[in-house]
C-alpha cells in the first residue's frame, strides 16, 4: 500500500510504502488440515493443507464446535477468500480469539 503526501516546503508529493507484517501460524505437527468454505464441518472441502503448512489468519468466526491437538474450540479461522480453517488445529498460543471477527 502506498500513501502519497505533499511535502509543504517544496509542494512536491512524497511516497511511503506501508508494509502491513502478517504473522504466520503453524498447523499441527503431523496433521493435514482440510479447508472448508466455511465455518464448520458441515461445509465442503475447498482444499487441503500439507504437513508442516504455516497459515496467515485474516480473521476469526464462531462455527463447529472442533477438538484437535490444541483442545476443543468453536473457533474458525478465515486463511483466504471462503477457506476457513478449525483453531483446534492451529498453534495461535491462545484458546480464544487473536484476530478480529469476521464480517
Amino acid at each position: 500500500m502506498s500513501v502519497e503526501q505533499v511535502r509543504p516546503s517544496t509542494g512536491m508529493p512524497v511516497v511511503t510504502t506501508l508494509a502491513a507484517a502478517a504473522t504466520y501460524y503453524s498447523v499441527a505437527p503431523g496433521v493435514r488440515l482440510n479447508v472448508r468454505s466455511g465455518p464448520g464441518t458441515g461445509y465442503p472441502i475447498v482444499r487441503s493443507l500439507s504437513e508442516g503448512a504455516r497459515v496467515a489468519i485474516h480473521c476469526q468466526t464462531p462455527g463447529t464446535r472442533v477438538t484437535g491437538p490444541y483442545g476443543t474450540t468453536t473457533i474458525w479461522d478465515n486463511i483466504a477468500s471462503g477457506q476457513y480453517i478449525s483453531d483446534a488445529y492451529v498453534n495461535t498460543g491462545s484458546d480464544g480469539y487473536i484476530r478480529p471477527r469476521c464480517s
